[in-house]
């Protein structure tokens, strides 16, 4: 799907529960709590407390996004935002140059693994409350989803502790690498996926930070919210990334476990 080919949905937003808002990490559909943008604030005022911790696995990944081991050896990719994934730790070990940008990485790994294991808990229980907005096949059920995120944040726990300078420390929209330093941007969870608290220009400012530092390719996924609504300014932010030469097209994904949330977008630079 090329893209003219993207429906226009109309822009809807959820209120806050009222408590005190959680930063977003790449958390996802999982987490259903209430979350704002990880640039607000004094970057150095960032608590833990804050920041949803949760992954994916390596496996989960190269279904989201439609790649193999084989498309991605001899390239440099850049997961972002990371978060609690093991796709870096995976990648690396089969000689893929990975490396991950997440807000959490500030943070020491032992207390990111703790924080982790909370969240994991809150998101299993949100998720079993909305059984049937999600495809149990993936997992098989609630325990199964728990011990894959578990497997994800064990294997990114641990690679962070042995190799610290693959995962970046960065806040939103501003990323601290050099222009087109990747090949190829992987970025899941994230962009699309809370448009009641992430405006129009914090994803446009994203997306030109993404677009800055990748060469050839950009995989975001999903493209809905958490809610399964399209953004509504999808084809405002296609023509941002088109007048800054990077044509996009609509691919379905392998993997769909919130139903609906089943297409990436392929950003690439003419």
């Amino acid at each position: 799907m090329r893209r003219a080919e993207f429906d226009e949905k109309e822009r809807t937003a959820e209120q806050g529960t009222g408590a005190e808002p959680t930063r977003i990490g790449p958390a996802g559909e999982e987490t259903g709590r209430d979350q704002v943008s990880p640039s607000e604030g004094d970057p150095e005022d960032i608590r833990l407390e804050r920041i949803v911790f949760i992954g994916r696995t390596y496996d989960e990944y190269l279904r989201m996004f439609n790649v193999k081991p084989v498309d991605l050896k001899g390239r440099t990719v850049l997961d972002c935002p990371g978060g609690a994934c093991s796709f870096t730790a995976k990648a690396r070990k089969i000689g893929i140059e990975a490396i991950a940008a997440d807000i959490a990485y500030q943070f020491d790994p032992a207390a990111l693994e703790a924080k982790g294991r909370l969240d994991i808990g809150h998101a299993v229980q949100h998720v079993e409350s909305l059984g049937d907005q999600y495809r149990w096949d993936e997992f098989g059920g609630p325990e199964g989803l728990r011990s894959e995120r578990t497997r994800a944040l064990t294997a990114a726990v641990e690679d962070m502790k042995l190799h610290p300078e693959r995962y970046v420390a960065a806040v939103l929209p501003v990323l601290p690498f050099a222009d087109r330093q990747f090949d190829i941007t992987l970025s899941a969870h994230f962009l699309f996926m809370y448009n009641d608290k992430l405006d129009y220009a914090f994803h446009e400012q994203t997306l030109g930070e993404l677009m800055r530092v990748t060469k050839d390719e950009i995989r975001i996924f999903p493209l809905v919210d958490q809610s399964s609504r399209r953004n509504g300014d999808m084809e405002k932010l296609l023509s941002f990334a088109a007048g800054n030469g990077w044509s996009a097209e609509e691919r379905p994904s392998d993997y769909e476990f919130q139903r609906g949330a089943a297409s990436m977008l392929v950003l690439t630079r003419n």
